[in-house]
C-alpha cells in the first residue's frame, strides 16, 4: 500500500489501534484516579501544570512509583496529544487502552498489590503472572502493560525536551521524528514506523504546541517544561532501573 495518499495514511493509522472514544475515556478516568488536590475539574482543557502536579506526586520518599499518580500523569499526556488533533491518534489510542488496563488492576480485587510499580512487579513475578519469553496467558499483565507506556514516555520526554530548547525556526516534525527514532520506533513494526514518520510531517508549528500547553508566554512554557521534564525523567529512570533489575525490559 502506498503511504503517499492522506486517506490511505489515515486508514493505516486507524487500523493500528482499537477504535475508542479517547477524549471521553481520558476525562472520566482522569478524575477517577487523580489526586484530591489536582487540577480543578471544571477546566476540561489540558494544561502543562496538570502533568507537572501529577508527576510530582509519582515518587515516594523511597523512590517508589505510585501507580495511581503514574496513570494520572499519563492521562494528562493523552489530553495533550488529543488537543493537537488526530496526528498523535495512533499513539494516544493505544495509550488509553493501556491506561484502562492499569485502572482495572488498581480497582480490582488485587488492587492492594498495585499501589506502586514496585509492588506490582513483585506480585506479578512472584505469582508467575507475566509472560516472560512469548505471548501466553497474561497479555494484560500490569508489567507488560506499563512497559508499553514506559517506552512511549521516553519518546514524549525526548520530544518535549527538544521543544524546550527549540527556536521559533525549529520544525516540530523533525524534533518529533528524531525523538521517535531514538526511542519508540525500535519497538514498532515497519508499517507503524512508516505511518508515524509520515504523520509527524503534519504536526503544527512550535507556537501551536506552546499555546496548547495553556501556560502563558513562550518563556513561561519553557520555564514550566524545565520544571516538568526532570520529574518525568526521574520517574522514567526509576522504572527503567526496576525493569532492568528484574530482566523484564523486553517482555513480548
Amino acid at each position: 500500500m502506498s503511504l503517499s495518499n492522506d486517506c490511505e495514511i489515515k486508514d493505516v493509522l486507524e487500523t493500528l489501534v482499537e477504535s475508542q472514544a479517547i477524549g471521553e475515556l481520558a476525562n472520566l478516568a482522569y478524575f477517577r484516579v487523580a489526586m484530591a488536590d489536582s487540577v480543578a475539574v471544571e477546566d476540561p482543557k489540558f494544561t502543562l501544570q496538570e502533568v507537572l502536579d501529577t508527576f510530582k506526586s509519582c515518587l515516594s520518599e523511597n523512590k517508589e512509583v505510585f501507580l495511581e499518580h503514574y496513570v494520572a500523569g499519563w492521562l494528562g499526556l493523552v489530553r495533550f496529544m488529543n488537543s493537537l488533533g488526530s496526528v498523535f491518534s495512533f499513539i494516544a489510542k493505544d495509550a488509553v487502552n493501556k491506561i484502562q488496563i492499569l485502572i482495572n488492576h488498581l480497582n480490582g480485587e488485587n488492587g492492594a498489590h498495585y499501589v506502586t510499580v514496585q509492588s506490582m512487579v513483585k506480585y506479578e513475578l512472584d505469582n508467575q503472572m507475566v509472560d516472560l519469553t512469548k505471548r501466553g496467558s497474561f497479555p494484560e499483565s500490569g508489567c507488560r502493560t506499563l512497559l508499553r507506556l514506559h517506552r512511549a514516555l521516553r519518546w514524549l520526554e525526548l520530544f518535549l525536551e527538544r521543544l524546550r530548547t527549540s527556536t521559533e525556526e525549529s520544525k516540530t516534525s523533525v524534533m518529533c521524528s528524531e525523538a521517535y527514532n531514538e526511542s519508540l520506533s525500535q519497538h514498532h513494526a515497519w508499517i507503524i514506523r512508516k505511518a508515524a514518520g509520515t504523520a509527524f510531517w503534519a504536526l503544527p508549528g512550535r507556537a501551536t504546541f506552546f499555546d496548547v500547553m495553556n501556560v502563558g508566554t513562550p518563556e513561561q512554557v519553557v520555564a514550566m517544561l524545565g520544571d516538568a521534564l526532570p520529574l518525568i525523567s526521574e520517574v522514567y529512570q526509576v522504572t527503567e532501573d526496576l525493569y532492568a533489575q528484574n530482566n523484564i525490559l523486553d517482555l513480548p
